[in-house]
């Protein structure tokens, strides 16, 4: 599988990793020390490690080690200027939207504190998202009862897929403040999704469009061997 030119250190390293666990599962490789996944925990991954979450999950999905911000991960920029953002609401609803930065304002607006977790294997424990719930935006656009998935679009043609259920969930946002503050550059201004309970690839930077959908469309790095629903706790990171 080749690795996009476009993709920075961190998204190479995880298609090295697959390719790694390929030929463990093969049969090619026999063991490694200091490998991938031999992380030395520092004290705070160990304190998350030890955490709970309501339903007796571990708080740090396997494999994960904490980091104390949001990593750039790449991907195709677009305008970061509020001035010039539209949201396209559409697919299988009764009434398309077209959303302005101000429209989103006038929304019912949602502060959420919450955990996210990259599919390289850092986790940023507590970071806070400022926006609008996508249930929302569904009800808005009337989404009819056909929907069963949700395409999230951005910025240079990069979409990525969840299930209806998963868009509907109260933590899935589109967000436009990271801690009190407009998102960074780096981190898809002025708008991305937020899907917390996936791996951070599902919450799309730059958004451009949430399409509802009676059928699945695999994104730009599900069709290259990630995993189609990408739960954490499950290590879904490739198909």
């Amino acid at each position: 599988m080749p690795i996009p030119p476009e993709t920075t250190p961190e998204i190479r390293e995880a298609m090295d990793r697959r390719r790694f666990l390929a030929g463990a599962a093969a049969g090619t490789v026999i063991a490694v020390l200091g490998g991938f996944y031999a992380f030395r925990d520092d004290p705070e991954t160990k304190q998350a490690r030890a955490e709970k979450l309501p339903d007796g999950r571990g708080r740090l999905p396997p494999g994960q080690r904490l980091v104390r911000s949001l990593r750039p991960m790449g991907g195709t920029p677009g305008d970061p200027d509020p001035a010039n953002f539209s949201l396209r609401v559409h697919g299988t609803v009764e009434t398309p939207q077209e959303l302005s930065f101000k429209d989103l304002l006038s929304m019912t607006q949602v502060e959420q504190t919450c955990d996210v977790h990259c599919v390289t294997s850092w986790s940023v424990l507590d970071s806070e998202w400022t926006g609008v719930r996508v249930a929302e935006l569904a009800k808005r656009a009337g989404v009819q009862k056909e929907a069963r998935f949700v395409i999230f679009e951005s910025a240079g043609g990069y979409t990525t897929n969840v299930t209806i259920a998963d868009a509907l969930k109260p933590t899935t946002l589109v967000a436009y403040r990271l801690f009190g503050d407009p998102l960074p550059l780096p981190n898809g201004p002025p708008v991305r999704a937020l899907v917390p309970h996936r791996y951070f690839w599902k919450s799309a930077k730059w958004l451009t469009g949430v399409r509802f959908s009676e059928v699945d469309e695999p994104g730009y790095w599900e069709v290259r061997g990630y995993h189609n629903r990408a739960d954490p706790w499950k290590e879904e990171r490739y198909g």
